[in-house]
């Protein structure tokens, strides 16, 4: 039987970085879905307070697998 795989559209942040902010989606996207296989992240972008970053932010595509 073929798999069928959802895809969900979520927003992160991190206050360290991009990188982070993935992590920080898929984590909280585990806390309902089972077997995530991938992550697309579709946009970045930045908070900036008095010329600093503050907040990295993502916008990301997660694919998993429907049972």
């Amino acid at each position: 039987m073929s798999k069928v795989v959802k895809v969900i559209e979520v927003l992160a942040q991190s206050n360290k970085s991009w990188e982070d902010a993935a992590n920080n989606a898929i984590k909280e996207v585990s806390k309902s879905v089972d077997d995530i296989k991938s992550i697309n992240i579709v946009n970045t972008s930045a908070k900036v307070e008095k010329n600093k970053i503050v907040k990295y932010r993502i916008t990301a595509q997660i694919s998993f697998v429907v049972n």
